[in-house]
This record gives structure tokens, sequence and C-alpha cells, in this order.
């Protein structure tokens, strides 16, 4: 089998990288994720298969315990869920790498890499960055999931010397490197995973609710390099590969993101990025009252519309709204109604997070538009309707440059000549930033809860 293995996970290889090909189109998604599962089948089993593994016992309890909880997770998880529970699952591969690059340095001998006092440089250069990416994942993804959890709050934690201090701690981490590298030090290996846990914590803090997307898919990135820094320490090429193919395409993800937010790739490697600004000085609403409106009111402005634009959000997410949706859609377009979905790249609290659940209310492609491709759109559309959005869509971010949310591109919705705007409340979005748009003279506010607004809409268009 050892002879068999290079090709096997040759052709695991090939398998993941067709699985991030299909991700990429909602169409062929679910052929990716066959790509990306039969890959990882065959990766385990060849492994399995090697003269090495010995212990299939402790193996083989392992993976019971490890699939019975994934399976039990997946089986009761709910779509709203699902940002946090990648983030949490990305802390346990920055976790595991911590544990296998402890493991190589107290028994080096195990995993080829010289014996004890005398580790290979090479290996020692490659478990300090293994253990660093893998201590700052599993922090940094255990902040990300308390603040996409509500534990921790949304809002950007900053104060002043904050990016010094990361810039500081950063520099004694190198230190700590060069000194592991050179003494072998007990000390200082678990100096760097103690620094590396504080850096982790250090760099998502900032981070305001409105960015967590970007965030989530740079933690995806680290995880990734994490997994390639076992592989190296495992001697595993395929491990190598796939956590490359991870952590390159997360933090391709992450760039094209930032690059259509309007934020800086660097601010959010090093971290403190969308929540610099004073929220102190947030626009000011005053008195002015809103302006609201019941599902009848909703069903006759649409069905006497030429167009509609719907803008889901988390709230859509939250209620489980998407497939009444599709069904309103449905009978707006029987009356003769155009309909679009405009999808903004942070909408929820992960990349795809709407498309996902818009492709499970079976909404057809091509009525699906990106924000570059739909912006322009809104100035000549008659109706626009926001479901559960609101940093998206909030107007702040163009004119307000004390909002944590300014220089974000948003949805133009303003420019409609009605939007009509489903919300529990008028309070703030997550990011924690009021939203002016809810008092505009063209604006109707829908009051409740998403799904049953929607559905008296239906209701009321039937």
């Amino acid at each position: 089998m050892a002879t068999l293995a290079p090709l096997a996970y040759l052709i695991a290889s090939v398998c993941f990288i067709m699985a991030l090909r299909g991700l990429s189109h909602p169409e062929t998604a679910r052929q990716g994720l066959s790509f990306g599962m039969s890959g990882m089948a065959l990766a385990m089993v060849t492994t399995l298969l090697l003269p090495v593994v010995s212990s299939y016992g402790l193996i083989i309890l392992g993976i019971s315990i490890g699939g019975a909880i994934g399976y039990v997770i997946a089986k009761r998880i709910d779509m709203t869920d699902l940002p946090q529970l990648i983030a949490a699952f990305h802390s346990l591969v920055g976790l595991a790498a911590v544990c296998v690059a402890a493991a190589a340095f107290y028994n080096p001998e195990a995993y080829g890499i010289g014996i004890k006092g005398d580790i290979k440089t090479a290996s020692l250069i490659e478990m300090a960055l293994g253990t660093a990416i893998g201590a700052i994942t599993f922090t940094g993804s255990i902040i990300a999931w308390g603040k996409l959890q509500g534990v921790i709050s949304g809002k950007p934690l900053v104060f002043d010397g904050q990016h010094k201090l990361n810039a500081a701690l950063g520099l004694l981490l190198l230190f700590l490197f060069v000194m592991l590298c050179s003494t072998e030090g007990t000390f200082y290996f678990w100096a760097v995973v103690l620094l590396a846990f504080l850096l982790g914590i250090m760099i998502i803090i900032p981070i305001g609710g409105a960015d967590m997307p970007v965030i989530v898919s740079m933690l995806n990135s680290y995880s990734g390099w994490a997994a390639a820094g076992i592989g190296f320490t495992l001697h595993n090429n395929l491990l190598i590969i796939t956590g490359a193919l991870v952590g390159a395409s997360g933090a391709i993800l992450s760039y094209i993101m930032c690059k259509g937010m309007n934020r800086s790739f660097l601010n959010v490697v090093l971290g403190g990025f969308g929540g610099e600004q004073d929220n102190s000085a947030a626009t000011d609403m005053g008195d002015r009252s809103a302006k609201m409106g019941s599902a009848e009111d909703a069903a006759y402005i649409m069905k006497n519309a030429s167009s509609v634009i719907i803008v889901p959000g988390y709230g859509m997410a939250v209620a489980q709204a998407q497939h009444a949706l599709r069904e309103m859609a449905d009978l707006l377009k029987k009356e003769g109604v155009s309909v679009k979905y405009a999808i903004h790249p942070v909408a929820g609290r992960m990349p795809g997070h709407m498309n996902v659940l818009l492709a499970e209310a079976n909404v057809p492609y091509d009525e699906v538009l990106e924000l570059e491709d739909i912006n322009r759109d809104f100035a000549q559309t008659d109706v626009v309707y926001i479901i559960g959005a609101n940093d998206i869509t909030n107007p702040s971010a163009k004119t307000d440059t004390s909002s944590p949310i300014y220089g974000m591109p948003v949805l133009d919705v303003e420019k409609a000549k009605t939007v009509l705007f489903i919300k529990r409340s008028l309070g703030s979005g997550y990011a924690g930033v009021d939203n002016p748009l809810f008092f505009a003279d063209n604006t109707m506010m829908l009051l409740g809860d998403a799904k049953k607004m929607t559905e008296g809409i239906v209701k009321a268009l039937e």
C-alpha cells in the first residue's frame, strides 16, 4: 500500500481541487461537495492502510466519537447557526495543530525529525509556524464564535494604542521563534503557544459585526495554513496540499471580499479593521418618526409595481423566511412584475450565506445578482423589499465619516421609488449603527417577524 499511497493522495488532491471549483457556483455546489467527500474518504482509507499505522483501536475510537458528534451536530444545526458552527470548527483545526506540534516537540523520534534536544532546525521552524498559526486560529475562532453567537458583543472593541500593542506582540512572537529554533527550550515553545493565543484574541476583538463574514473567511484561511503545518510535521504530502488549498482559497476569498467592501486586506490579517472610528458620533435620529405599514399595504404596492428588488439579510435567515419569500416572488411574477434579488458580499454572517438559503428555496440562479451587478438598477426600480437586512442598506456608510461602517459599499436601496423594510424593531443592526433609511420619506416599515410578515403578504396577494 505504501507504493500506491502517493497515487491515491494525488487522486484525492484532484478531488479537493474539483470540490473548490464546484463550490464556486450554486449550480455545481452539490457536485463539488461530492468530490470533496470522495477525496476525504480516499485520503482517510489510504492513510489507515499505511504500514506505519498500528494503533487501530484508538484511531477507530477517535473517528467514532468525532464522527458521532459531527453527525448529531449536522442533523440538529439550524441554517442560522452555520456561521458560528464554522467558526467553532476552525478553532478545532487550530487546536489540533498545536497538539500535534506539542507531540512532535516532546517525542521527535516518532515523527522522524530528530531526537529530544537535537531536533532539525527546519522542523523547528515548521513547528513554530504551525503552532503560532494554529494557536491564533484557535482563540481567534473562539472570539468569532462568541460574536456570532451573541455571547460577546458584535461591536468593535478598540482602545488607544491597540495597533502598536499588536505590533509589539508580533515582534515578541518573532523573537520567541528565533529563541525556540536556536535553543529548543521548552519555555520558549509554550511561550510561543501562549503569546499566539493572546494574539488571536487581540486580532479579532476589534472586528465589527458588519465585517464578520470577512473574518470568518480569513479564519478559514488560517485553519488551512495550520493544517499545512501539521502536514509538514507529519511528513504527509496530502495534508500539506489540502491545507495549502484551503489556506490559499480562503485568503483569495477574503481579498475579494475586502476589495468589494473597500477594506484593507492587510488590516484583516493584522486585525482591527472596520472599527477604528468613534461610534459616539453616529447620526442623530432626533424625534423623526417612521412610516408604518401592514402586509396588506405592502401587497398592494408590490402588486401594482412593474419591478421589485428583494434584499435578503440575516433576519431572513433567523426567521427561515426564504420559502415564503420564493412563494411571494412567484405570485408577483404571475402578475407581470419583474423580480430580482440583490446580494451584498457580507449579507448574513458568512460568505454566501444568503445564496445558500435562496438556493434551498429553489430561487432561480439568474434572478440572484451581486452588489456590483444590481446597484445601478435601484434608481429605476419601483419597489425594494428589504427582509431582515440592515447594515448593508445603511446610507450612513456613504455619508457619516464617524460611522464604523463608513466606506463599506452598500446597496443603493434609497434610490428606489418605494422601500419596504421588514424588521422586528427600529433598533440598530448587528454593527450597532442606527439606520436613517427607516425615516426616509419613501420608506415604509413593516415591523414584525420576517416569515410571518411575508406570509401575510402572500395571503394578501392571493
